[in-house]
């Protein structure tokens, strides 16, 4: 059960198609909705605890003996927890089970829910060797949809202080959520030699451009826990992200490519330092390479099969 409609490529789609794959890979039946109308089923997953509250509400209603296991979102934890409490609390009740795609945040779970939670990295695919710290370009590649939560041009405005000598170029894919946002990374190409745009794109040219890109930039204000993130530390592409829990519980808090949000002249040092000091570029990987085991495909089939089987003898 997700929000995001079929055909969009919402990191909610992303992964619920994900793990529809690896529960069928288990041997189940899986449909993907995104809403429930009274459906047999013995078990569902839902991605959103306040987006699917509904859906939730009519599962555990029309089927009392089903299972439910509840993904809970960057949204739901660093927004809805807050904002609209009600719903929230009502699905993350409901549920079996708990999914966080990383523990840093496990803390503004309320203390009575905390034992349903179950951590579940995402997994990415091996991707071909990514660039040398050579080359024309020092490609930057920033992956997620033009929308406020993403903090999308920061990235843009940080390689506008670089100075001129810099080979720095910042390529983004994503799709913009309103025309207003479409219309600003426009003018930004226009304004910027060193940032283009390249709009929505499939899964395929997003781990083209990782594997032909020397660090992903990630600047989100808030996050789950981005699967792009993952899909960079596995292809051997060091991370450069804002310091918010979605990201250091992914990449660990000793990470030294962090830069507090929204400040522009700290992720410009960043990117100056990777592109110049390479015994600093070597650090970034590293640890990412370290980090990399948490994201294997093994990993996180194996952690549904456990998860799925605890339910099943619960």
């Amino acid at each position: 059960m997700t929000p995001a409609a079929r055909g969009t490529r919402h990191g909610n789609r992303t992964t619920a198609v994900r793990w529809a794959r690896i529960l069928r890979r288990l041997g189940h039946r899986v449909k993907i909705a995104t809403d429930y109308a009274g459906e047999p089923a013995a078990l569902m997953i839902a991605v959103h605890a306040w987006r699917s509250a509904a859906a939730i509400a009519r599962f555990r209603a029309a089927r009392p003996q089903g299972k439910l296991i509840l993904a809970l979102s960057g949204t739901d934890i660093n927004e809805y927890l807050a904002a609209d409490p009600a719903p929230t609390l009502r699905s993350m009740e409901t549920a079996d089970r708990l999914v966080m795609l990383h523990d840093a945040a496990i803390g503004k779970v309320p203390r009575r829910l905390r034992g349903k939670i179950r951590v579940i990295h995402q997994s990415a695919p091996p991707l071909p060797r990514p660039r040398r710290f050579g080359g024309r370009h020092f490609t930057a590649a920033v992956i997620g949809h033009l929308r406020e939560v993403k903090d999308p041009l920061r990235a843009a405005a940080a390689s506008r202080l670089l100075p001129e000598g810099s080979r720095l170029r910042v390529v983004h894919v994503g799709a913009a959520h309103t025309p207003v946002w479409a219309a600003e990374a426009e003018a930004e190409m226009r304004a910027n030699p060193r940032y283009v745009w390249r709009g929505d794109v499939s899964g395929a040219a997003v781990r083209r451009l990782l594997a032909q890109s020397h660090l992903l930039v990630h600047t989100s204000l808030a996050e789950g826990g981005a699967n792009a993130v993952s899909e960079a530390v596995i292809a051997g592409v060091p991370v450069i992200a804002s310091r918010i829990e979605g990201n250091i519980g992914l990449l660990g808090r000793d990470y030294p490519g962090y830069f507090a949000v929204g400040d522009t002249a700290a992720l410009a040092r960043l990117l100056r330092r990777a592109e110049n000091d390479r015994e600093f570029y070597r650090l970034l990987k590293r640890k990412c390479r370290a980090r990399a085991r948490m994201f294997r495909p093994a990993r996180e089939v194996g952690a549904w099969r456990r998860l799925l089987g605890e339910i099943s003898d619960g």
